[in-house]
């Protein structure tokens, strides 16, 4: 299978998962949780869909959290709070450094990012709102200081969290982040 027929039946499964309303089903905010999204998009797909990494990977130079210590980190990450906009930003960015998946974080991390937000605070992000390249460039920073993307993320907040249209829509940025064509 190419890595485009990959893409594109991942992004089915996406669609699948909120059409099915399995999502709101899922454990918000826990590790267990997140294992559940990355295995509904991806299963079928990779091999090691909704399995934590055993391996160092890296990204553009930079390295996440050594696979011999990310279970206890994915622990601390796991009881952080969640309960306010700043608390669950701050999750999301320690579960990015953390990156437990050999392959798909960005895109399982979002949907778990707005399943946070949207069980504590009501809200989603529209993804439409914001660019590839300022949210790239918001997380590269995020390690260092989370501002930037708490400004970026706050600005496109909607009330919106079970409009098809900011879903789906949702769910194309985010393979486009990732540099994936989404038909």
């Amino acid at each position: 299978m190419t890595q485009n027929e990959i893409d594109r039946r991942s992004i089915e499964k996406a669609r699948e998962l909120f059409d099915s309303r399995m999502v709101y089903d899922i454990e918000v905010g826990t590790v267990r949780g997140l294992c559940e999204i990355h295995r509904a998009l991806f299963g079928g797909l990779y091999p090691f869909a909704g399995e934590i990494r055993k391996l160092n990977i890296s990204k553009g130079g930079f390295r996440f959290a050594n696979s011999l210590y990310l279970i206890p980190a994915l622990e601390a990450i796991e009881k952080m709070p969640q309960s306010t906009f700043e608390e669950i930003v701050a999750k999301y960015v320690e579960m990015n450094i953390a990156h437990p998946f050999m392959e798909g974080n960005g895109r399982a991390t979002r949907i778990w990012l707005d399943m946070m937000l949207r069980a504590s605070l009501g809200r989603v992000v529209d993804w439409r709102l914001i660019s590839r390249e300022a949210y790239m460039q918001a997380m590269e920073r995020s390690p260092i200081n989370d501002l930037e993307l708490r400004c970026l993320l706050r600005d496109a907040l909607t009330t919106e969290t079970d409009d098809r249209d900011v879903i789906f829509h949702g769910i194309t940025q985010s393979y486009y982040y990732e540099g994936y064509e989404a038909e």
